[in-house]
């Protein structure tokens, strides 16, 4: 039973991963609007909400630098790579958290939300250590720009789509053998 969960699992996050690989064409592979609706962060929620945190964190961290080195966006440095750190965070935390707390609706948005602020947090550090490191800076304004005001767009689908999906999910019980 166990070779058959670890399968499953395996399946599911190869098409979480490739789903994250072609949700950004939606954008026009346009980074402005790439960046606003977040493409690449739905994919990895639900991987870690429906296979399980280390799931979750393998495909969000693998998924960007993917990207990065076979199509050229993101741009690998900095970006995919703190982008790497972000993703990994969300799949690593929704996953947590949807272990931990019950699966009903209101846990559901409550990890949701915990594993965006916790993703977002991660990246602000990664770029502010990766900026650093270029010698450039990153300053608090450009950590609110860039993880809060310019993906309003991309939070509010995350916040309207990833709970529904994961409740229709769980009721259903398709994946609860997982």
């Amino acid at each position: 039973m166990k070779k058959h969960n670890n399968l499953s699992k395996t399946a599911l996050s190869a098409f979480f991963l490739a789903l994250a690989f072609v949700m950004p064409f939606l954008t026009g592979q346009i980074p402005e609007v790439g960046s606003m609706l977040c493409p690449l962060h739905i994919p990895v929620l639900l991987c870690g909400f429906i296979c399980g945190w280390p799931w979750g964190l393998v495909v969000g961290f693998v998924a960007p630098l993917l990207r990065s080195v076979t199509l050229g966006m993101p741009v690998l440095f900095p970006m995919a790579v703190c982008m790497a750190f972000e993703l990994a965070a969300y799949g690593f935390t929704s996953g947590l958290m949807h272990r931990i707390l019950p699966p009903k609706k209101p846990y559901i948005y409550c990890s949701l939300l915990v594993a965006m602020l916790v993703g977002r947090v991660i990246w602000g550090i990664a770029m502010f250590i990766c900026m650093g490191l270029n010698g450039g800076g990153f300053t608090f304004a450009a950590f609110i720009a860039g993880a809060f005001t310019n993906a309003i767009p991309g939070i509010v689908i995350q916040i309207i789509l990833i709970p529904i999906l994961v409740a229709v999910l769980d009721n259903k019980k398709i994946f609860k053998k997982l």
